[in-house]
């Protein structure tokens, strides 16, 4: 675990919250890949064959869950994975109550310096939130990505404990997805240059900030519901002197004219959204792609072209991690999805692709322009986990 987030929004820790943020790291990195192993092991050499011999071989991955649920390894692994997902948040709920003082200060300083950046913030405080943000405290986070009034908290408490989730596999600023899929992009369309980016579902823009790193002459956006991960979004990126705009709005309805973006972005936002958010999403995004423009959004990969022990290990979330929309999102067809919100059929298109700040840049590019192909390390948060994303572009020409 990286200790530190590398930016000035950062906060000290003493050496008990250090020490125990580590230790509940490197308890998640236990849990994911040794006790993941045995649980998967044990399936095979035992769960498998007894359900293959009453039932036929497993159809999908609820066949498995049900096959799996009950055994010791999969009691231990999943009691050991939700305490330690519930530890990751009470890890760092200390540090941020100790220095809420200076996340208020740190915030309004970089909201009134310009010199090393020039973003801005735009919320709407008549904005109504929607109950699937509200209603549920999710992946267990408490008060999910809320906050009222001025708060800056909750932003501060996603970034801290993504960084103890995450346990080293997300980059240096946990920013790998957003780096890995810019530079997709960057491979797949070298001759673009893309003036109008929106990231909708930023969150506090770990994944915003390398579209403008990556396109400096773009315009970026970074739009979400929950004002509080906005302000502290815009003071981060201004700390890192990186120039994007963050703006309050809904996915369902986004403040941008028709035909007006090049790219429209998401990361791991679609799974926690219901389906007619989703569809309305993706309409709003037809709308306001140019002629020629992409949708890209990183998210799991579906359960139909995964292997069905795969998509069981995956759709663990949706039941004992508090993501209800988790597995049927995954049940969706993709292609269909974007199709129903006016692309062309033939313009859909998959990726699948390496961590690209841990590969060097050759073999990164190497690799997304390589075949699509699925594996147990699709979407799997470990050392060989690759990014998945799929999308679509609007037809004509830009």
């Amino acid at each position: 675990m990286e200790t530190s987030l590398n930016h000035d929004m950062d906060l000290p820790k003493n050496r008990d919250e250090l020490a125990r943020q580590r230790f509940v790291a490197g308890l998640r990195a236990y849990v994911l890949t040794d006790v993941a192993t045995q649980m998967q092991q044990d399936y095979e050499a035992n769960v498998e064959p007894n359900w293959v011999r009453e039932n036929g071989e497993p159809k999908d991955g609820w066949e498995v869950h049900r096959a799996i649920k009950g055994t010791d390894t999969f009691n231990f692994y999943s009691s050991l994975r939700c305490t330690a997902q519930e530890l990751v948040w009470d890890t760092v709920m200390d540090t941020v109550d100790r220095h809420s003082d200076t996340l208020r200060e740190g915030f309004e300083r970089w909201h009134a310096d310009t010199t090393h950046a020039q973003g801005s913030l735009t919320l709407n405080p008549d904005l109504a939130i929607p109950n699937y943000v509200n209603a549920v405290d999710v992946h267990l986070m408490p008060g999910n990505y809320g906050g009222t009034g001025a708060e800056i908290a909750p932003g501060a408490v996603y970034d801290q404990g993504l960084n103890v989730f995450a346990f080293g596999m997300m980059g240096r600023r946990l920013n790998d997805i957003g780096w890995s899929m810019a530079k997709y992009y960057q491979a797949r369309r070298p001759d673009d240059k893309p003036k109008v980016i929106v990231d909708v579902g930023c969150s506090v823009g770990h994944n915003t900030l390398p579209w403008k790193q990556t396109y400096p002459d773009a315009e970026v956006h970074g739009i979400d519901v929950a004002a509080a991960c906005l302000r502290y979004a815009h003071a981060r990126a201004q700390a890192m002197g990186v120039s994007v705009h963050f703006k309050q709005q809904s996915c369902e309805k986004l403040d941008f004219e028709d035909n007006s973006v090049d790219i429209v972005f998401s990361s791991m936002f679609l799974h926690e959204l219901p389906k007619e958010a989703i569809d309305a999403y993706m309409a709003e995004a037809h709308r306001i792609l140019k002629p020629g423009g992409v949708m890209l959004n990183m998210e799991l990969p579906p359960n139909d072209s995964l292997e069905p022990y795969d998509s069981f290990y995956l759709d663990w979330d949706c039941y004992y991690n508090n993501e209800p929309f988790y597995k049927g999102f995954r049940d969706q067809d993709y292609r269909s999805l974007c199709t129903d919100a006016g692309f062309a059929e033939d313009a859909f298109f998959e990726a699948i692709m390496p961590r690209f700040t841990y590969t060097d840049e050759k073999t990164f590019m190497d690799a997304v322009k390589g075949p699509v192909e699925f594996d147990e390390n699709t979407g799997r948060l470990a050392d060989s986990i690759q990014w998945y994303g799929f999308g679509s572009r609007k037809a004509g020409e830009s």
